[in-house]
């Protein structure tokens, strides 16, 4: 049979680069000029289309889509930043920047449906059938987490996640020091989502797991060993 990918989906996928791309221009246009930043993301673009027939299949629909598609548009950019002489911090700010300006984008009322929803029960249910089908490892470059039951003090509940499909891409990749950027954005997410996370050690810094801690009303806490930019 033949191997899975997403190609098929490749027009979709640059539209999402494309508006991606144009959100996080202003900040690179401020930092290196408009003829700069023009040309950086024309060189993401390229490396983006070259990327997509080696996105990890995961399936068709699976939710945890919303994490590895936005992990292979930032390595494009990371490369580009490299193909320029650029650092890995460069790229990295680059990175947090186009997630800041993703969740930027997000309408008012999106943000305050996903914020009841992630402490729904429902939604918490849904969370504990992924996390044990998940760990049929279906698809090899997927994720795998266990549910983790709330304290009834500092978490309402948990995930845990032994494997990540975007540390796995990363390392396939060779590009495994852009994992600690990748996960910073989870920072602006929980801020903005609601989250109230708590995580002190993730795989992409050598932890055996990704400890997350949701909190309904909590502050977040995320340990990390790269710069968390501010974003006024």
């Amino acid at each position: 049979m033949p191997q899975e990918t997403y190609v098929s989906r490749a027009s979709r996928l640059l539209r999402d680069f494309d508006r991606s791309a144009a959100r996080v221009q202003p900040a690179l246009t401020i930092r290196h000029g408009v003829t700069q930043a023009a040309a950086l993301l024309r060189a993401a673009r390229e490396e983006y289309v070259a990327l997509i027939p080696r996105i990890p299949y995961i399936g068709e629909t699976n939710p945890f889509l919303v994490f590895l598609l936005p992990t292979s548009r930032y390595l494009a950019v990371y490369r580009a930043h490299l193909s320029e002489g650029r650092t890995v911090e460069e790229a990295g700010r680059t990175v947090y920047e186009m997630g800041a300006a993703e969740f930027a984008a997000m309408p008012g009322l999106v943000r305050r449906a996903i914020r009841y929803l992630w402490f729904f029960p429902w939604f918490e249910q849904r969370v504990q059938k992924r996390a044990l089908e998940s760990q049929k490892r279906t698809y090899p470059g997927g994720y795998v987490l266990t549910y983790v039951e709330g304290d009834g003090r500092s978490y309402d509940y948990g995930v845990d996640y032994t494997e990540c499909a975007s540390c796995k891409f990363l390392t396939a990749e060779g590009a495994l020091e852009l994992a600690p950027y990748v996960c910073s954005v989870d920072k602006i997410a929980s801020e903005t989502l609601g989250w109230g996370l708590v995580r002190t050690t993730t795989l992409a810094e050598g932890g055996d797991r990704c400890d997350f801690r949701f909190k309904r009303g909590g502050q977040t806490c995320i340990a990390s060993s790269v710069m968390v930019w501010h974003q006024g």
